[in-house]
């Protein structure tokens, strides 16, 4: 699960940080002193999980909540219990009070990957039957998700790529990537989002699809190699 931490202090996000990267199943991809910096992160970044403090210089965490549109997971993390009732009617996940235990914090995230997994296991007929719109030469192209290849950034643009042909949309990767199922799309690179089940072979920092050599990124390969893992041929 992609994550990002929220909190004004120092301590509190080194402390934070530590139980994330011993969780496992956690990818930090985002460490914010504030709800200004959260939001440019989340619009350049896909997070699963916002960790957030309340009482933050500027805004607080609740009122940054209730600015998203698309909202991920959320666990509040405070020094002030007095805020659960505000917190829980935001539909957060969890409300951990600091000082935060390993114990408490672990409870916490496995809820929350429990919540995450039940999400992600869509009917695979649902998503191959799933389709979207996009606007492309003064209309609008039906694409359905079986026939995608791979999805490039260009500028203000994304460059879509199927079996058919090759769209293009003036759109950003992030829509893109909300509107996709997870369960059958990937971002390997921050311009590049791929149909997992196009994939032909990994070698290094590349993945092929078709004849396409799309390169994989540092933050994104440790998702993409779970996935190979997950399939892979044991002895």
């Amino acid at each position: 699960m992609r994550c990002i931490i929220v909190d004004d202090e120092p301590l509190a996000r080194d402390g934070m940080e530590i139980l994330v990267k011993d969780t496992g199943f956690l990818q930090l991809v985002g460490l914010c002193s504030n709800a200004m910096e959260a939001n440019k992160v989340l619009a350049k970044e896909k997070a699963d999980l916002i960790f957030l403090d309340i009482q933050m210089p500027g805004m607080r965490g609740t009122d940054f909540l209730k600015s998203l549109s698309v909202k991920p997971l959320v666990i509040i993390t405070t020094a002030y219990p007095n805020f659960a009732l505000e917190g829980f009617e935001l539909n957060v996940l969890d409300y951990l009070v600091k000082p935060i235990t390993p114990e408490r914090f672990l409870k916490a995230v496995n809820r929350a990957k429990e919540v995450f997994d039940y999400k992600q296991q869509a009917p695979v007929k649902d998503m191959q039957d799933g389709f979207i719109f996009i606007k492309c030469n003064n209309g609008y192209e039906k694409i359905n998700y079986p026939e995608i290849l791979f999805i490039e950034a260009c500028q203000n643009y994304c460059c879509i790529y199927t079996l058919r042909a090759k769209f293009m949309t003036l759109t950003s990767m992030k829509s893109l990537e909300e509107q996709l199922p997870a369960g059958m799309f990937l971002r390997v690179q921050k311009s590049y989002i791929v149909a997992i089940g196009k994939i032909q072979s990994l070698t290094g920092n590349e993945v092929v699809i078709e004849k396409h050599k799309i390169p994989v990124s540092k933050n994104y390969k440790e998702e993409l190699m779970a996935i190979i893992d997950k399939n892979l041929i044991k002895k």
